[in-house]
């Protein structure tokens, strides 16, 4: 046998362990889910040496547990956020794919029920003129508008993610400080954590093979600085902090508003806090 047809033959079997490997994985967690008995989430470990935590040595995981906020009466729609995002985490330049994104709420003289669309909707998108630009347009501009709110989304970085559940390879998971991360050096695209967010938060990414979402910027938050679009927004919308530092922004947000958190009968208990959204908002 030729060596070319050695190396094909070797390559191919080390890649067919590896889907079995993740095919018993992953049978074995949709058993345990329909003898109702799946496991909740549970945190990588702690740190392995003195000198410091993961991500970096001067940076202990243990010491903070971050949260973040969402006023959704100051949101004005600007999507400044969302560009900022974009340009921050390598996010796909199109109109399709988000760590984060904003939805338009609008309830019409009449009616019960609200009309929801975000910034790839193909109206929203033709009024940009580009997939690479974000905008809103004004098709209520000549309707009579009850109410309407602009409502920022993101990875609610779950204190129970059901995304961590039923990962089979383990590439997603929960740190101590309260962030959902994605190994990607594990993932294998099945895509089961995209089907089981019920948020929507996640998404595959063609280009790189492995799935996608917002992780606040941990790559900024474990060197003292702010998401992007905490930082970006113009209007002090987005709210983010330490929920151990009793004086942190995030927690004066909670403790001086009526928070709310986006779809509670699941269980999940979302980080992310909202004031001023209806519950249409899911």
């Amino acid at each position: 046998m030729k060596q070319e047809a050695i190396s094909s033959l070797v390559a191919r079997r080390a890649f067919l362990r590896k889907i079995g490997r993740a095919a018993t994985c992953a049978g074995a967690i949709a058993a345990a889910g329909a003898l109702g008995v799946m496991p909740k989430a549970v945190a990588k470990s702690a740190p392995a040496s003195r000198r410091g935590s993961f991500p970096t040595a001067d940076y202990d995981w243990t010491q903070h547990r971050w949260g973040f906020g969402v006023d959704a009466t100051k949101c004005i729609g600007c999507l400044r956020c969302v560009e900022a995002c974009k340009r921050e985490n390598n996010v796909p330049a199109d109109a399709h794919h988000f760590n984060t994104w904003v939805e338009r709420y609008v309830y019409l003289e009449g009616e019960t029920t609200a009309r929801v669309d975000s910034q790839s909707d193909p109206q929203n998108i033709a009024a940009s003129g580009s997939e690479k630009e974000y905008r809103f347009d004004n098709r209520y501009q000549n309707t009579k508008v009850e109410k309407a709110f602009f409502v920022p989304k993101l990875c609610n970085q779950c204190e129970h993610p059901p995304c961590v559940q039923v990962c089979p390879t383990g590439a997603t998971y929960r740190t101590q400080d309260g962030v959902v991360l994605i190994d990607a050096k594990y993932c294998i695209g099945c895509q089961y954590c995209v089907q089981a967010c019920p948020y929507g938060a996640r998404y595959f990414n063609v280009r790189t093979r492995v799935t996608q979402k917002c992780y606040w910027c941990y790559h900024r938050i474990t060197k003292g600085l702010q998401p992007a679009c905490v930082e970006a927004c113009p209007v002090g919308a987005r709210i983010f902090g330490d929920r151990n530092d009793p004086q942190s922004p995030i927690s004066l947000f909670i403790r001086n508003n009526r928070v709310q958190v986006l779809r509670p009968e699941t269980g999940n208990a979302p980080n992310v806090f909202y004031v001023g959204i209806d519950k249409e908002v899911g």
